[in-house]
C-alpha cells in the first residue's frame, strides 16, 4: 500500500472505538472518524461514504444496496462483529466490495457470558438484586427466588459453532452438565467427541433440555426459529438464553411463555428492534435481558477492532482478507 499521503485509501470508522487500534489505520490511510459515539442516519453514512474506498463499521450501521449504488467507489466493509445481518453480503458481492468480520477473538469471551447470562436466569439474579434495592426484601423466606439448578442438568445448544462449543466446555467440565446439541450440520465425529455433546433433532433437544441455549446466526431462514410451538415442547419451568441473535426468538411468544410459569426463567443479551426493546419483554417475569455485551471485556473488543483494522489494510493493500465473511450461498 502506498504511503504517499495524495494517494492514500479514504477510509470511514463509523463509531468512536479503541484510539490505539486505530493507529494502524491512521498510518496508511485517509481516516474520517466518527468519535461522537452515536450512529449516523442513512443519509449521513452515505455522505460520509461517497468518497471512501473502505468502511469499519459496528452492528448498529447497515449496508445495503442503495447505499452502494450511491458509493461506487467502495472496495471493503469490515465490520468489528462476527455477525453481519446489518450488511447485505449479495448486494456486496454483486459490486465486488469485499465485506470481513471478526470471528474466534470473541468466542471464549461471549461463551463466558453466555454462561454468566444461564446461571443469573436461572437463579433470578436480576428480579432479586431489583427487589433488594427497591427495599422490598423484610424476611429471609426457604423459597424466595428459588430457581433450578445449572450443575447436573442437561443443556441443549442450538449452534454449535465455535461460541456454542466453548459454552459446552465450560458446561460440562465446570458444571457436570449432560450437553445436546443441534445444528444445521452435525460436527464431524471428532469435534463432537471433543465437545462431549450429543446431537438431537431440534425438537428433541426442546423436549430433552432442562435449559436451552441459541448460539447460531441470524437469517431470514432463522427468524422466530423459537416460536410459540417451540416454546410449548420446551419442559416446564425450563430456561431459554439467546446470545445468538434477536430475530432467533417470537418475544410475545416468549413473554407468553414466561408469564403463563411455562418457562422458568429466560436471559436474553439480543433482542429484535435493538437498541428498543418490546415493551413485552420488559414487562415479563423471570427475565434478564442485557444490552447486547456478550463480548464486551475490553481485550476482547480492542481484538475485534484490531482484527478490522487489519482486513482493511489487507483489502486496500491489495491482499486477500484475514475473515471473509461467507460468499453468498457457502
Amino acid at each position: 500500500m502506498t504511503t504517499d499521503p495524495s494517494r492514500r485509501p479514504r477510509v470511514l470508522v463509523a463509531r468512536k472505538l479503541f484510539d490505539e487500534a486505530l493507529q494502524p489505520l491512521r498510518e496508511a490511510c485517509e481516516v474520517q472518524y466518527n468519535d461522537s459515539d452515536r450512529s449516523a442516519t442513512p443519509a449521513e453514512l452515505r455522505a460520509w461514504l461517497q468518497d471512501k474506498q473502505g468502511a469499519l463499521i459496528t452492528g448498529s450501521e447497515r449496508i445495503d444496496a442503495a447505499l452502494l449504488d450511491a458509493c461506487p467507489g467502495l472496495r471493503v466493509v469490515a465490520t468489528m462483529t462476527v455477525g453481519y445481518d446489518h450488511v447485505d453480503v449479495p448486494a456486496c458481492a454483486a459490486r465486488g466490495v469485499v465485506v470481513t468480520h471478526a470471528p474466534d477473538v470473541l468466542d471464549e469471551t461471549t461463551a463466558d457470558f453466555g454462561m454468566a447470562l444461564l446461571l443469573g436466569a436461572v437463579r433470578q439474579m436480576g428480579v432479586a438484586e431489583r427487589y433488594l434495592r427497591e427495599g422490598r426484601w423484610k424476611r429471609w423466606s426457604a423459597d424466595l427466588f428459588a430457581g433450578a439448578d445449572v450443575h447436573g442438568s442437561t443443556l441443549g445448544i442450538v449452534g454449535m459453532g465455535r461460541i456454542g462449543r466453548a459454552v459446552a466446555r465450560r458446561a460440562a467440565l465446570g458444571f457436570g452438565a449432560r450437553i445436546l446439541y443441534h445444528n444445521r450440520r452435525r460436527l464431524d465425529p471428532a469435534l463432537e467427541r471433543e465437545s462431549g455433546a450429543e446431537y438431537r433433532s431440534l425438537d428433541e433437544l426442546l423436549g430433552q433440555s432442562d435449559h436451552v441455549l441459541l448460539a447460531l446466526p441470524y437469517s431470514p431462514e432463522s427468524r422466530h426459529l423459537i416460536g410459540a410451538a417451540e416454546l410449548a415442547r420446551m419442559r416446564p419451568g425450563s430456561t431459554l438464553v439467546n446470545i445468538g441473535r434477536g430475530g432467533l426468538v417470537d418475544e410475545p411468544a416468549l413473554a407468553a411463555a414466561l408469564h403463563s410459569g411455562h418457562l422458568g426463567a429466560a436471559g436474553l443479551d439480543v433482542f429484535e428492534g435493538e437498541p428498543t426493546p418490546n415493551p413485552v419483554l420488559l414487562e415479563a417475569p423471570r427475565l434478564l435481558i442485557t444490552p447486547h455485551i456478550a463480548s464486551a471485556s475490553l481485550p476482547t473488543r480492542r481484538a475485534m477492532v484490531r482484527l478490522a483494522v487489519d482486513n482493511l489494510l489487507a483489502v486496500l493493500g491489495g491482499k486477500a482478507p484475514l475473515t471473509p465473511v461467507p460468499a453468498p450461498g457457502a
